[in-house]
């Protein structure tokens, strides 16, 4: 396990991270999209599929939250995913506010990874959601809700190589600094 000194009332989520070959894939069909006024790109650093939201941890909740994550990754075996087509949420594209590129694969244990560590975070005393995990990676976001059929069109036939997901990792978010994401601990799958 890499780990990195825990900072108290920090915003926490747990993340897989693709590949560099993966996200070339994805940066070239992205740049190919015609610019929009009011859809702003999220950068290649900020790519990656959430798998659980944990919000802000309070001190005395952290040390525990990374051993039932880390228990919670030892249980689960390593994913085969893969980047495919892409989407909207909501998802009108007419009004929509994120556009995101899709993951396919082993989705049934990818569900499975996540609805694990979704227990681990609410038997540390975290509040996590309940709706289903769409697992994908955000490419932009916009202000106001706008269309965004054409873009979500122009990335339908999005595909990046299958890669194997090994580990996931506990991520600071840090708005308005650089960088945005901060690893604070990684675990191996299986």
């Amino acid at each position: 396990m890499h780990s990195d000194d825990y900072e108290v009332g920090m915003k926490l989520f747990v993340e897989l991270q693709p590949p560099p070959e993966v996200l070339e894939d994805v940066a070239a069909a992205v740049s190919a999209l015609p610019p929009v006024d009011g859809l702003h790109p999220s950068s290649r650093e900020e790519w990656h599929v959430t798998l659980v939201f944990l919000g802000e941890v309070p001190d005395d909740t952290a040390e525990g939250l990374r051993e039932r994550l880390a228990a919670e990754a030892a249980r689960h075996p390593p994913l085969r995913l893969a980047v495919r087509g892409a989407g909207t949420f909501p998802g009108d594209t007419a009004r929509a506010n994120v556009l995101w590129a899709g993951i396919e694969g082993d989705l049934e244990g990818l569900s499975a990874l996540v609805a694990g560590l979704r227990r681990a975070a609410r038997k540390s005393g975290l509040r996590v959601e309940r709706r289903a995990h769409v697992p994908h990676l955000t490419l932009a976001r916009s202000g106001p809700p706008m269309d965004l059929g054409e873009q979500r069109t122009a990335l339908a036939g999005l595909g990046s190589p299958f890669w194997t997901a090994e580990d996931i990792r506990l991520m600071h978010s840090r708005p308005g600094e650089e960088p945005r994401y901060r690893t604070v601990a990684t675990w191996r799958l299986g």
